[in-house]
């Protein structure tokens, strides 16, 4: 009966959909059209990303770390957001203790900043823990912790 029910609807034209427009999403447009849109309101009690670095490309590790500390510094996330940094191949040159990043890894870290790094690329390119700095989290590996965490709901971010 309820197959019976959801067919007739359907062939109806009746659209069901789990990205239905919230009451939000139709303010943010209706002010866009009246030009005062000022971004996305953010109405869920809590966020979640995670940010992928993958590259030893010190433009890229600085734009990272720039983004990361935007997102934070988001009026509309204070308070209502957990990021995870994951580093991985060649990206695992941000957790080096030879490289310049500390100070601003440790102010991320002092924020709620998961830092993690992923153990295949160490065995991989046979970098030693003692290599690298001591305020990371090592996870098994940097993809299963992508693939993890978007399921789990988290937004991926790759500058």
């Amino acid at each position: 009966m309820k197959t019976l029910l959801l067919t007739a609807a359907l062939a109806a034209g009746f659209a069901f959909s789990s990205h239905a427009q919230t009451p939000a999403a139709m303010h943010d447009a209706e002010a866009f059209q009246k030009g005062t849109f000022a971004g996305a309101t953010a109405d869920l009690a809590h966020y979640n990303a995670i940010y992928q670095l993958d590259s030893d490309d010190p433009k890229l590790i600085q734009q990272t770390l720039r983004n990361i500390s935007n997102a934070l510094a988001d009026t509309r996330l204070k308070g209502k957001v957990t990021i995870e940094l994951i580093a991985f191949g060649n990206g695992t040159t941000l957790y080096r203790k030879d490289q310049p990043y500390e100070a601003q890894l440790t102010a991320l870290k002092q924020q709620g900043v998961i830092l993690a790094q992923c153990l295949n690329t160490l065995k991989e390119k046979k970098i030693s823990k003692d290599e690298l700095l001591p305020l990371i989290a090592y996870v098994p590996s940097g993809n299963g912790e992508l693939i993890i965490r978007q399921a789990q709901g988290w937004s991926l971010v790759h500058p």
